[in-house]
């Protein structure tokens, strides 16, 4: 009684308990936009609000897998096109048809050209000036940049580089057979990539292999943690609900400030030696330096240290933990498939040169290696969902029979899983099967369109896909070169992924044994 009456009867009080009681109503308005929002428009919706918020809950907190969550969404509604869900109060359209995939993703981009963002830009430029969350004219130019360092003869001349990298790394193998019995490919792929990545983006030669605790390498386990783990997770959260608090609070996306300071050091030292002895590389950073030096217009943003640091930033880590996942999956499917294994050496060994050495034109020919990569890419997509932001109000067709069409507003998300549509049955028969035959000159007219998406589709499809297949191709080859890929008793299979992953892992990590070739 006593609280109720100073509640209501002195000043504080009255001041304490209107709050309550708007936090209140904000609290149920909340609740109601949250699962009704999609009922009212008719649209399939996961109707046990509390087993969605449950499953929401568990993948964020690590105990269901982001898979599971995805296959789940997936498979709920089997004949809807899309459903509706929300994320943190976000309206979310889960897609699920091929056509209207092929919509958002090409046919309406002006519609859905942006990504939605995860940090605010006054919190981590590092990442939020990066092309792949730019948005608008500033994407645009940014990807008119880079784009000329991704074509066909760009790679060809960064070829020699990337088999360099290769051949130091497998000789390194060669040279200390007690790593043969069992070896955790998650890590020395890394170090892969860092030493590919460090050559062409920066032309900075390292070897990883043999200086273990180079800064480099170091800087990308320290990125890649930025993803794992409970409070990693509810940071990025507490980044994007509470941007101006977490800026009080000097937090940032990923890694340390140290780890922003380094690239920026590393990207400024290079390019002002180059300005100073006017040396050319042909690698990214020359074609930044070379946007920064055009006399653009007034309209055009002009280009500044951060910009040439966040491109080269995001190249360095979409190389360190994409590509050497892909090579991860990619040896552990030849090592449990013998039979492919040895079908793709057979290969390799028919278009090397007299001296063993692998050539652009002698990689681009190896079309069973095309296949397995390919095959790989699907089983396991780098990216297991894309989405886009809906900048505008956009119309979609019924989801289903008895259903209407539905006003999509401006701020939604329209959320594709890449990883449930490759393991569609409909469009790949017995998905949980590695099979390379799928992407045959006969077969793979046969894939449905917009349903192999593992570098995305449109203009805004990941740009350096060419440059991650090279790589891959590259080191696959001259491994199965030098060793045969074998399972050991550490290797899961099926694989089981790891809860505690943002990227597919499978649980215990990546372990293969290797055996040296006779020659």
């Amino acid at each position: 009684m006593e609280l109720f009456s100073f509640l209501f009867s002195s000043p504080i009080g009255l001041l304490l308990s209107t709050l309550i009681i708007i936090g209140i109503l904000k609290f149920v308005a909340l609740i109601h936009h949250e699962y009704f929002y999609w009922r009212d428009k008719g649209v399939p919706y996961l109707p046990d609000s509390l087993r969605s918020l449950v499953m929401s809950w568990k993948a964020f907190l690590r105990r269901l897998s982001i898979v599971d969550q995805s296959l789940f969404l997936y498979n709920y509604f089997p004949a809807a096109k899309y459903l509706g869900m929300m994320q943190f109060a976000t309206p979310v359209v889960f897609l699920r048809d091929p056509e209207l995939i092929k919509d958002v993703l090409v046919k309406d981009f002006e519609i859905f050209h942006d990504h939605r963002s995860f940090v605010d830009e006054s919190l981590d430029p590092l990442f939020s000036k990066n092309i792949f969350s730019l948005r608008g004219d500033r994407w645009r130019e940014m990807r008119n940049t880079l784009s000329p360092s991704f074509t066909a003869s760009k790679m060809k001349s960064m070829f020699d580089l990337v088999s360099k990298c290769s051949r130091e790394f497998v000789n390194y193998l060669v040279d200390h057979p007690e790593l043969y019995n069992a070896i955790e490919t998650k890590q020395i792929f890394r170090r892969y990539t860092t030493d590919v990545i460090a050559t062409t983006a920066f032309g900075i030669s390292v070897n990883s292999m043999k200086d273990q605790d180079n800064e480099f390498y170091m800087r990308g386990i320290e990125m890649t943690k930025a993803f794992s783990g409970f409070l990693n997770m509810f940071k990025f959260m507490f980044m994007r609900v509470f941007p101006r608090f977490a800026k009080l609070l000097g937090m940032t996306g990923f890694g340390s400030t140290s780890t922003a300071e380094f690239f920026k050091r590393i990207v400024g030292e290079t390019i002002k030696i180059r300005d100073e002895q006017g040396f050319v590389r042909p690698d990214m950073i020359h074609l930044l330096m070379q946007a920064r030096d055009k006399q653009n217009g007034p309209s055009v943003h002009k280009m500044t240290l951060d910009d040439i640091v966040s491109q080269a930033f995001i190249f360095f880590f979409a190389g360190f933990e994409t590509s050497s996942t892909l090579m991860c999956f990619v040896a552990h499917e030849l090592a449990v498939n013998r039979d492919i294994q040895d079908r793709l050496h057979e290969e390799v060994q028919q278009h090397v040169a007299e001296n063993n050495e692998i050539s652009y034109e002698s990689l681009s020919k190896m079309t069973y290696m095309d296949m397995v990569i390919n095959e790989t890419l699907r089983k396991y997509p780098p990216m297991t969902f894309t989405d886009r932001l809906c900048i505008k109000n956009y119309e979609l067709p019924p989801s289903q029979p008895g259903c209407k069409s539905v006003i999509v507003e401006s701020g939604s998300v329209m959320l594709i899983s890449v990883y449930a549509l490759h393991r569609d049955p409909k469009y790949f028969p017995d998905p949980d099967k590695f099979d390379p035959e799928r992407f045959s000159e006969e077969n793979k007219d046969n894939i449905v369109p917009y349903t192999y998406l593992p570098f995305g589709h449109g203009p805004r499809k990941c740009i350096g896909n060419r440059f991650a297949l090279m790589e891959t191709k590259i080191l696959i080859a001259y491994l199965l070169q030098k060793f045969i890929l074998k399972t050991t008793e550490k290797t899961v299979e099926p694989v089981v992924y790891d809860k505690r992953e943002f990227s597919l892992t499978p649980e215990g990590g990546f372990w293969i044994g290797l055996e040296k070739r006779e020659t």
